[in-house]
């Protein structure tokens, strides 16, 4: 059974299932879904919480069976949680989560939970997480992106009885704020718990905090990464990429990783280029590509500009600058490996736009 992360909290003043699924990349909101299933759990005696981290292709999952077929040591009611970091269980796991999910259905004694990244399409049709969804609740933990990250801080200040001013400076407000968070749920979760120690409020009396008031206590806390680096570009939105860049520079991420993803784009949309040259329709070009999600909308919308020419000038592009990032020098670029990342970068945003 699947469920959205917002019936969350109805669902579980219906009543516990003894199977639950968290999956996703918010850490945050994964967190939260958590907690909020082992509140209810604790008040309804399951006491004891056993936590399984699975990790390696050996990992011995006799242990995790153990936990959820027997009753504790003290007779407590348990709360049993396996938590698989890559995604994937295995061989030998996929058989054991099968089994840990048919024996669930009718066990009031142990409430299991297993929490899991993001997942793709070919896990979620696997048979060891239809079982899952069969036998017990799943959530899918939606990241929140950016238009939907001012909103969100709405609320969240809302639930620690703070608010922005309303109008235009609410706006800017809320602007800066996810500037500096850039996608970090986790850092603005912390950034709210601040203010709200700095600057108090009543229930019944929200406290309303200016521009400046956020600006001095909100740290430069964002989460530069090299994906949504790569959906910035795609995006065509120059002056975030810039921001991007320099922020992943200044957190000392490795050249080359940045450049791979940008390369891996423009490697992309050279493929998929080529394939719509050779008369194939674009949503068949893009399925061959493996491109899915975001990802095929903001190719979706470069793509019919994309001539073969900039086609051929991206690759080559990323060629150059792949061995800048090297150590090598290119007639025509900059020797400083972030310029001409910047530069290349730019290239795409330009074709993007």
């Amino acid at each position: 059974m699947q469920l959205a992360a917002a019936q969350l909290t109805q669902h579980l003043q219906k009543g516990l299932k003894s199977l639950y699924t968290l999956h996703g990349d918010e850490a945050l909101l994964i967190q939260e879904a958590a907690d909020a299933i082992r509140a209810v759990a604790r008040a309804q005696g399951y006491t004891e919480r056993v936590v399984h981290t699975v990790a390696g292709a050996h990992f011995d999952w006799s242990e995790v069976l153990a936990s959820g077929g027997s009753m504790s040591l003290f007779g407590d009611k348990q709360i049993v949680e396996v938590r698989i970091p890559s995604g994937k269980p295995g061989k030998e796991g996929s058989p054991a989560i099968q089994q840990i999910a048919e024996s669930a259905k009718g066990n009031d004694d142990v409430i299991t939970i297993f929490v899991l990244p993001k997942l793709d399409k070919m896990s979620k049709t696997g048979a060891w997480f239809s079982a899952l969804d069969s036998f017990g609740v799943t959530l899918e933990v939606q990241e929140i992106d950016r238009r939907a990250l001012a909103p969100w801080l709405t609320q969240r200040l809302a639930q620690a009885g703070l608010r922005v001013k309303s109008g235009e400076e609410g706006e800017r407000t809320l602007k800066f704020f996810a500037d500096r968070v850039e996608g970090n749920l986790l850092a603005a979760h912390q950034e709210i718990q601040k203010l709200s120690l700095l600057h108090p409020s009543s229930p019944d009396a929200p406290k309303e905090l200016s521009f400046e008031q956020i600006e001095a206590a909100v740290l430069n806390v964002a989460r530069y990464d090299v994906f949504k680096l790569s959906e910035a570009v795609l995006a065509g939105n120059l002056v975030r990429t810039q921001r991007m860049l320099d922020g992943l520079q200044a957190e000392g991420e490795a050249e080359v990783l940045v450049h791979w993803a940008l390369s891996e784009d423009i490697r992309n949309l050279h493929r998929v280029r080529s394939l719509m040259d050779e008369g194939k329709p674009l949503p068949m070009a893009l399925q061959e590509a493996r491109v899915w999600g975001i990802k095929q909308r903001l190719y979706e919308r470069i793509l019919p500009r994309l001539s073969p020419l900039d086609s051929a000038n991206l690759l080559h592009a990323a060629h150059q600058v792949d061995g800048i990032v090297k150590g090598l020098k290119s007639p025509g670029w900059p020797s400083n490996s972030w310029v001409a990342l910047q530069q290349l970068a730019g290239m795409v945003c330009k074709v993007a736009v």
